[in-house]
């Protein structure tokens, strides 16, 4: 079997939808994992006029305002640090087309329907997503392509891809893309992602986590997850790694970058 044919059959057993599973089994519910909608974790105090836009996607079926997950604890941590007006929120990996219908709404600051090149040349879009969010993340940046609208960075975290997605190939419309990995337990990220176009899309790196020479304490992890998908879930719930992520949105969205892109990207691939 290929990489890409593997990477995509293995995405079939995210740790969550295996949980979903043994919940299920167990006398639990569906209701009770996918209840949530998508929803504002933090945004800007004028949402309407916001051109700096944080969109995170949960993993799995994880609920968009779980506070134990990466995309969730991220949008609250860099609260404090983005400029002002910035619009953050985080969704389920389903509500993608939601997403993109948010994203479209705030750049169209005149409401007529329509972005006009000055619209999208404002827009600031900071994508990122852990497991099938981070699939998510990437197929996002694709959609908004489509209009035009470019993304200024995603980041990917342990990125597991549906049967039917790519989470592989960077589009054109984003300058700087990272990508995050894991390889213990039987969940492993996606190794490697590449630009569609290198001449319009920086990627920062592909960066392997080591949880087995540094690993993680996840107290609200399930059974299943400590015992089947370590790595896994480790790289959802890791402090520094998350941490980290913070900074280079936070960097990214500030008027006055104080490094580059290379520099940070070098400091990230010597702290793991």
């Amino acid at each position: 079997m290929g990489r890409r044919n593997r990477d995509s059959f293995l995405g079939w057993f995210d740790p969550f939808r295996a949980s979903l599973v043994a919940l299920v089994f167990l006398g639990g519910s569906l209701p009770a994992l996918a209840r949530g909608v998508s929803g504002a974790v933090v945004q800007s105090n004028d949402p309407a006029a916001a051109s700096n836009i944080v969109i995170g996607f949960v993993g799995g079926f994880v609920d968009h305002n779980n506070p134990h997950h990466g995309p969730v604890q991220l949008a609250k941590h860099i609260h404090q640090t983005v400029p002002q007006g910035t619009y953050v929120r985080v969704f389920e990996n389903r509500r993608r087309k939601r997403a993109h219908e948010v994203v479209l709404s705030l750049l169209d600051t005149n409401h007529d329907g329509v972005l006009s090149a000055e619209e999208k040349s404002r827009a600031r879009i900071i994508i990122v997503g852990h497991s099938w969010g981070a699939a998510a993340a990437v197929l996002l940046a694709r959609d908004l392509r489509r209009e035009g609208v470019p993304v200024l960075l995603t980041v990917q975290v342990d990125s597991v891809a549906k049967p039917w997605e790519n989470d592989s190939i960077i589009p054109d419309n984003v300058s700087q893309a990272v990508n995050f990995y894991q390889t213990e337990g039987i969940i492993h990220g996606r190794r490697q992602i590449t630009a569609a176009d290198p001449a319009k899309t920086e990627i920062l790196g592909n960066f392997l986590i080591d949880y087995k020479k540094t690993p993680v304490e996840c107290p609200e992890a399930s059974w299943w997850d400590r015992i089947v998908t370590p790595g896994h879930m480790q790289s959802e719930c890791d402090p520094s790694l998350w941490s980290r992520i913070a900074s280079l949105v936070t960097q990214r969205l500030s008027p006055e970058p104080t490094s580059t892109a290379v520099s940070q990207s070098n400091q990230l691939h010597a702290s793991q």
